[in-house]
């Protein structure tokens, strides 16, 4: 077998569903797109997008020794249709990549077995990153020909649709890249029709500031009133704009069973009276955490609020002199709504 094949068979029995190779320097665009980008403001709070930006846009810049960059896609399709859980207004909707164990510790143990592989079997230094450094995973992962970026700007792919967590090993060996993939969203507009907030205001552009998977994990204080009410029950992500994609009709099952985890539409009366300690114990190992108890709290009451269950407004109404301000203001709204 030849070295690629060998390492594709080795990335499938760690779990990934794709693997494809492109050079650091395969996305020449990005610089620009970047910086239109973050002109017209659509990060929003993500002040961190502005940093090591030169990174960012030009990944031979990060680690001028690599020669090639190995993406790698890990599906976390779910079991159900995510839209189901909207029906639900006294539970919460939770992304489906964070119904589980955090992604970040998953992913990057697949991508280390990947990577001590080719380094064990070839004369190489490697590095890898989820998520967590300056890489554009998604451009990258357009070049290395694994898919495109769709008109909600995630990848896509007509071989295994759009639920998937992207992986990248940058490394020293000189390896033959893959074709880059082209646009094959068509005339295709679901994904933009359904955005209950419109957050795109074209097709491939999202304005965070609008996006309800960044109001309810990366916007910190109140939520402006006007986008209340179209957060509906939705309280940590929104799956909407994956969940309509024509192109899931390929994707391909989850493989590690702890991206099915416990998180499924929880109880929005048990989510409310969570204090830190409560909050941390309860979404230990999850990407929830990160968002801190009053973060959640806060996303909790606009849900109770948007629910039309009266016999959730005392659990507000004991919400209203919360010590975080958002919570209380939020909690406030709630009792107002219903």
């Amino acid at each position: 077998m030849s070295f690629r094949a060998r390492l594709e068979a080795e990335a499938q029995a760690a779990g990934f569903v794709a693997l494809g190779v492109c050079r650091p320097d395969a996305i020449p665009e990005a610089p620009a797109r970047l910086a239109a980008f973050l002109d017209a403001g659509h990060h929003g709070q993500m002040g961190w997008m502005g940093e090591r930006t030169a990174w960012r846009g030009d990944p031979g810049a990060l680690w001028p020794e690599a020669r090639s960059v190995v993406m790698l896609a890990q599906s976390y399709a779910p079991e159900h249709d995510p839209l189901t859980d909207l029906e639900r207004p006294e539970h919460g909707a939770v992304s489906v990549y964070a119904q589980g164990r955090d992604y970040h510790d998953v992913v990057k143990k697949a991508l280390k077995r990947v990577a001590r592989w080719m380094v064990s079997v070839a004369d190489c230094e490697v590095k890898v990153f989820v998520d967590t450094a300056p890489v554009m995973e998604k451009p990258l992962a357009q070049a290395a020909g694994l898919g495109w970026q769709g008109k909600h700007t995630n990848l896509l792919s007509r071989e295994f649709g759009n639920w998937v967590f992207l992986g990248a090993i940058f490394t020293t060996l000189d390896l033959e890249p893959d074709a880059p993939e082209g646009e094959h969203c068509g005339t295709c507009r679901k994904c933009l029709d359904v955005c209950p907030t419109d957050a795109f205001p074209a097709p491939f552009q999202l304005d965070a500031r609008r996006c309800i998977s960044y109001l309810t994990i990366e916007h910190r204080g109140p939520v402006d009133e006007g986008l209340r009410a179209a957060m509906g029950n939705r309280i940590y992500g929104c799956d909407d704009c994956l969940a309509v994609c024509p192109w899931n009709k390929f994707a391909v099952a989850a493989s590690d069973i702890r991206y099915h985890g416990p998180h499924r539409a929880p109880p929005l009366a048990d989510l409310a009276v969570l204090d830190d300690a409560a909050f941390r114990v309860r979404f230990s190992g999850s990407p929830i955490k990160r968002i801190g108890r009053d973060r959640m709290v806060r996303n909790v009451c606009y849900a109770i609020g948007n629910s039309g269950e009266n016999p959730l407004k005392p659990i507000v109404q004991s919400l209203c002199d919360d010590a975080d301000d958002a919570v209380a203001d939020a909690a406030r709204w709630a009792v107002g709504r219903l």
